[in-house]
């Protein structure tokens, strides 16, 4: 596909990508986009809500969440996310719902679903529009009920660090028949990103599997930084990104070459989230007997670990001396809003307005849960931290 320009933009993959996704989740409609905050963007645009309405959110999230909120003219209220499961509290969320308020965008964190009976309730009472934003959560389940599939739409990411990916990617869906024509001409009026961009995505995996990470103690790391400065790999978040400022590819269709990308990792979602659960397993196992807080565990929803996220006191020393032996465990997140560098006035984001999310940003420390993880990997990781603790 590399070497195939041909088959890069137009074409049948996104097509049929949307046909099997939307079979897979069980819903009507789903419709593809070259990120999932494109597809937020769709969704929110299709709404037709009165600029200035308020969308609420909760904070420790990516600043992908607002950002496609401010894009559209629409007003971001943070709402503080619970200790335990790192997802929207439900009594700051009731809290903060005024008279301006129109949309609730829970976001399952982690992996982990959001407490939906209790969101559901709040939403009806104050008639408030729910979307999904299952980015972290495709084929977690609550209550046996897939994700994606609560609200009145969800949406979905594929980029490189999420649970299927295709580097840039993702998905609108709804059951609604009105909002679904909607989404459908925003996504037709979209149009393809560039050959270029779409090159610097197929790239991305040749470059990290064959060069980057087999080296990256000792090479692979500045190769990476190196070929992002000069535009040959793209990174997950562009830097106008931080400002609230919209890249020119976005929003755009997802193109035919993602698109097959997409289809082949959708074939292997439950193997890998099965494998996730089991890492999950042994991580819990191997360290119940550290004073690392480990997730918390509920019956009624099921987990598909996109990480395996910890807290700890000195969570952010642990991280830097585990990157100075090369042992990748993850930063998500450092900050209320990330990545690094975004600005939270651009964001509209009151420091102190969620104290627990602030919190949760100097404690927590992920564990990797991908298929790519090996045993002495994994045993790397133990050891580290069992020493570390």
């Amino acid at each position: 596909m590399l070497w195939q320009p041909w088959k890069w933009g137009k074409g049948s993959a996104a097509e049929k990508l949307e046909q099997k996704f939307a079979e897979r989740l069980g819903v009507q409609h789903a419709y593809s986009f070259n990120s999932g905050r494109s597809a937020f963007l769709a969704i929110l645009e299709s709404l037709g809500l009165e600029k200035g309405s308020e969308v609420l959110l909760q904070a420790f999230t990516c600043n992908a969440a607002p950002n496609p909120v401010l894009w559209s003219g629409l007003t971001p209220v943070y709402v503080d996310c619970n200790q335990d499961d790192f997802n929207i509290s439900v009594t700051d969320l009731e809290r903060k719902i005024t008279s301006k308020s129109r949309v609730v965008a829970v976001q399952h964190t982690f992996g982990l679903p959001a407490d939906m009976d209790r969101i559901m309730e709040i939403c009806q009472k104050h008639n408030l529009i729910l979307v999904e934003d299952c980015a972290h959560a495709l084929g977690a389940k609550y209550k046996g009920r897939e994700v994606g599939t609560f609200g009145k739409a969800s949406f979905f990411s594929f980029s490189r660090d999420k649970v299927i990916s295709c580097v840039y990617g993702g998905m609108a869906v709804a059951n609604d028949e009105s909002l679904a024509s909607k989404i459908k001409e925003f996504q037709e009026k979209a149009g393809y990103p560039s050959s270029y961009w779409i090159w610097q995505q197929l790239v991305h995996p040749v470059a990290m599997n064959w060069k980057i990470l087999p080296t990256y103690s000792f090479l692979g790391k500045y190769v990476l930084v190196l070929f992002q400065k000069l535009h040959v790999l793209s990174k997950a978040v562009a830097a106008k990104e931080k400002w609230g400022e919209k890249p020119d590819y976005f929003p755009k269709r997802m193109p035919n070459a993602l698109a097959l990308l997409a289809l082949s990792q959708l074939e292997k979602l439950d193997r890998f989230n099965n494998h996730r659960k089991e890492l999950a397993i042994q991580y819990h196992s191997d360290l119940r007997d550290t004073s690392f807080l480990l997730p918390e565990q509920f019956t009624e929803r099921e987990n598909i670990f996109l990480r395996f996220t910890v807290r700890h006191a000195q969570a952010h020393n642990i991280i830097k001396k585990a990157w100075e032996q090369n042992i990748l465990l993850g930063d998500w997140y450092t900050s209320v809003l990330v990545p690094e560098g975004t600005d939270m006035a651009a964001m509209q984001y009151q420091k102190g307005s969620c104290p627990n999310a602030e919190r949760l940003a100097k404690t927590t420390l992920n564990l990797p849960t991908h298929i790519n993880i090996r045993e002495w990997q994994y045993n790397k990781v133990i050891d580290f931290l069992r020493n570390a603790d």
